[in-house]
């Protein structure tokens, strides 16, 4: 019972901290008069990712491997056949912006490079600096994209402005009088239950996986994978059921660069470790695989339709029976 204490209660202070976090950063840099395209390509865009990002780490530092990248290869699966399928179901979703084309193509690249590079070296501080540094080279992009006189919006827009249109309070207002120390204190509140949740969520995860001789990786790759990619799930279908598909659409392919890129990235800065070989003989390959055919679908008839969204949903059902032992 414990168990599942502290798995529930850690998912929970995942969500909420990560939506004060964000919230209270948000205010905070729209009364500094920071730029509303630099909050939704960065401090929104990450934000929707703190869940993941504090639960890899807290679980590399905690010597489980399996469940830090199996957080974050596990995520990619998911968010592509459980939450792009089921948005799918909701409204077919028509893939417009030659922008988002380049994004799938990045989305495809940084899949392959971890699956080539995790078996051959520790995920060690080298391969995290590169990884990072590929992220922010990314958002540089995006946001010279975004300033352009026509601009094209990009994945990295779409990850911002999802979480924004699912909750306004995450969008920039003009800049307001009075203290920061509110909006400061409702960020550090956020950040201190984040990781909280985060030491929870791990800890019950490795406590479930010894209780019922499950590997720690397939809890990585399932229940933590999914617990922390509802930011993804409740966004995507928002933006779904307001037929913004694209936003959608833009928002998967923007939260799985982010997740290996930033999340791999920083997790192997703080805790270097070796990816398990579960997730290197099989998970990476159907990541690899389920991104090529998620692109493969967008291209046919430049839409994602509820049969093929039907297909994506199935495949992640066959998966996790595949997983559980």
């Amino acid at each position: 019972m414990m168990i599942w204490v502290m798995l529930v209660g850690g998912l929970g202070f995942l969500l909420v901290g990560g939506e004060l976090l964000v919230r209270g950063a948000v205010r905070v840099a729209s009364q500094l008069g920071v730029s509303p395209l630099i909050i939704g390509l960065t401090l929104v865009g990450f934000g929707t990712s703190a869940p993941e990002l504090v639960t890899s780490v807290q679980a590399a530092l905690s010597n489980a491997p399996g469940i830090a990248f199996g957080n974050i290869v596990g995520s990619n699966i998911a968010n592509l056949l459980l939450i792009l399928g089921a948005s799918s179901l909701v409204t077919p979703i028509i893939v417009q912006s030659s922008a988002l084309r380049r994004d799938a193509v990045v989305m495809v690249a940084v899949a392959v490079l971890f699956s080539v590079l995790s078996p051959l070296f520790p995920m060690g501080r080298l391969i995290g600096l590169i990884f990072v540094a590929g992220l922010a080279i990314y958002i540089y992009a995006a946001f010279r994209q975004e300033t352009a006189t026509e601009p094209d919006h990009g994945a990295a827009f779409d990850k911002g402005l999802a979480a924004q249109e699912a909750d306004p309070a995450l969008s920039p207002t003009a800049p307001a009088e009075g203290s920061l120390l509110m909006p400061l204190l409702t960020s550090l509140a956020g950040l201190a239950i984040v990781v909280l949740g985060g030491y929870l969520l791990v800890n019950g995860a490795v406590a479930l996986a010894r209780s019922f001789g499950i590997s720690e990786t397939v809890i990585g790759l399932t229940i933590v994978a999914v617990g922390t990619s509802m930011p993804e799930l409740v966004t995507s279908l928002v933006a779904a059921v307001r037929r913004e598909a694209d936003v959608a659409f833009g928002n998967i392919i923007g939260s799985n660069i982010y997740n290996i890129l930033g999340i791999g990235g920083v997790t192997a800065l703080i805790a270097p470790s070796q990816v398990p070989p579960q997730i290197v003989g099989f998970d990476n390959v159907l990541m690899v695989a389920v991104s090529a055919l998620v692109i493969f679908f967008a291209y046919t008839g430049r839409r994602l339709t509820r049969l093929e969204g039907g297909v994506l949903v199935a495949g992640y059902g066959g998966y996790v029976w595949w997983l559980w032992p």
